[in-house]
């Protein structure tokens, strides 16, 4: 009976050793990814769509919109006033676990268990040792041992760090939700134009709540309205309370994080804070920076955000009547907030200037963590991932993903070129729509796992239809099955792509 009641503990031993000792971490995130995406079309099958979507969905359009919430893309091939209310809450679900920082606690949380695997597997090792041939002299042997023990000592201190980490990096994670809820459900319920909105829309105000600050947290972009963010464009307090959900879990992530462990020490005095924030590399946590370089990131996207600002306002300074200076402000904020891995919208895309939208794909192309940083300031905070703190437990050969793969923009080239191919039909039937711009556009956005999209209009037809309806969804929507499943790829391949931040090495070009 004893060995029956361990077989089973021992074969979940087994697969978790599997898992983590013999998987391939790249293949195990894009495993976990596919594996929440599959699942996630479940509940768009159980449960029916509303009846008033004037558009057919096929189950290719169902495992986009799975796919776009998981990989927080926002990439809409189907109108979002077409969900029920359980079906946004499944949504919601999805594009919380899809989100960098509980995916980060997550990776925090099995890194864990693997180091206590490796102690348990080296600990019968260890205790049983032979005899030393020779004779040591006891001073020798003492000063082994207290060597030794010292070692062992910061290890487990280092690991102790991890786990009060991990558990920082959860209340972090839900106080900021929380707070979000709270607020965003308090601004509905206290304006009556927003809540017209939601009432018009058969819209509940504590999903769309709910739902919004998720997908604003997680990066995502998706907003239960087809219009996205545009009903809303006058609700600038609504606006900016999205503004700092957007920053605090993304681009200024690091930085909001370093400032919530700064305040927790200061209160609790644990010396694991302490050691975090004054040794934030040797924690292997890829979202935890040092004081100097959390300034210099800080900067970095402050000046980005600048930079956005002044070109929208140069070029696009009416983009919407109807708007007071301070509303056009805040507008022109969140616009270029959310063009950094986030997809909200408050205006179409095409009414504004080219060198907007071009200035929105730069941006939508750099990594959320790109900052100035001098060269003597960078060799100083030479930061140590926590895949390497992997590969310094378990010694592992991986293959090397960057010598294998193009770089990251060879990558979106091709599958501009694969998805132009496919849409070759459109293409010259319907050229002002499928232009190489708009294309582009969807690709990089996919790839940042952004939301922003050009989309289509009946009215830049050259053959038009008689029975042509503007959509709600995202210029994807148009397109055929191979150019909608080229696009899943390139959400996939932007949710996983930090292990082809150095693509293309094995290339030398002269």
């Amino acid at each position: 009976m004893a060995a029956l009641s361990t077989s089973p503990r021992r074969l979940l031993v087994s697969l978790i050793h599997t898992l983590f000792f013999r998987i391939d971490p790249f293949i195990l995130e894009l495993s976990y990814f596919l594996l929440l995406s599959v699942i996630g079309i479940i509940p768009f099958k159980i449960f029916k769509l509303r009846n008033d979507t004037p558009f057919p969905v096929s189950n290719l359009d169902l495992w986009f919109t799975s796919v776009s919430s998981v990989t927080v893309s926002s990439m809409a091939a189907v109108e979002m006033q077409a969900f029920s209310n359980i079906q946004l809450v499944f949504m919601t679900v999805m594009m919380f676990v899809g989100g960098e920082v509980f995916f980060s606690f997550l990776r925090l949380r099995l890194y864990l268990i693997k180091v206590n695997m490796v102690k348990e597997k080296m600990s019968p090792k260890v205790g049983v040792q032979d005899e030393p041939d020779c004779e040591d002299t006891g001073e020798v042997v003492v000063i082994e041992k207290e060597a030794m023990e010292q070692e062992e000592e910061g290890e487990r201190f280092k690991v102790k760090c991890l786990r009060v980490l991990s558990w920082v990096v959860l209340w972090y994670l839900l106080v900021i939700h929380a707070l979000g809820f709270i607020l965003v459900l308090v601004y509905v319920r206290s304006t009556k134009h927003t809540q017209d909105v939601l009432k018009v829309r058969g819209l509940n105000f504590e999903t769309f709540s709910i739902f919004t600050v998720v997908s604003t947290f997680s990066n995502c972009g998706f907003i239960p309205t087809n219009e996205n963010m545009v009903v809303f464009s006058q609700n600038s307090g609504l606006l900016l309370l999205l503004i700092a959900q957007v920053l605090m879990g993304n681009t200024l992530y690091p930085v909001c994080l370093r400032c919530f462990i700064w305040v927790i020490e200061k209160f609790m005095k644990k010396p694991e804070l302490t050691y975090l924030l004054k040794h934030p590399s040797k924690a292997g946590y890829d979202h935890l920076f040092s004081r100097v370089r959390s300034a210099y990131l800080g900067i970095t996207v402050i000046s980005f955000i600048i930079l956005q600002m002044v070109v929208f306002f140069s070029f696009n300074w009416n983009y919407q009547s109807g708007l007071n200076g301070f509303q056009k402000v805040v507008g022109a904020l969140f616009m270029a907030v959310n063009a950094r891995h986030t997809g909200e919208n408050i205006v179409d895309l095409t009414s504004l200037s080219l060198a907007m939208v071009t200035l929105f794909v730069v941006m939508m192309y750099l990594p959320p963590y790109t900052s100035y940083l001098p060269l003597k300031v960078a060799e100083a905070e030479g930061q140590t991932s926590c895949s390497n703190m992997e590969k310094s437990v378990v010694k592992k050969n991986f293959p090397n993903w960057n010598t294998i793969f193009f770089s990251p923009l060879t990558h979106l080239t091709i599958f501009v070129i694969l998805i132009s191919m496919t849409e070759r039909n459109h293409i010259l039937n319907d050229p002002l729509n499928f232009n190489l711009l708009s294309i582009i556009v969807e690709v990089v956005s996919a790839s940042g796992n952004v939301g922003f999209s050009m989309g289509y209009s009946c009215e830049l037809q050259i053959k038009p239809e008689s029975h042509c309806i503007d959509p709600f969804y995202g210029f994807v929507g148009r397109w055929t099955n191979g150019g909608k499943f080229l696009l899943i790829m390139v959400m996939f391949f932007g949710k996983i792509k930090k292990f082809n931040s150095r693509g293309g090495m094995a290339w030398i070009v002269e």
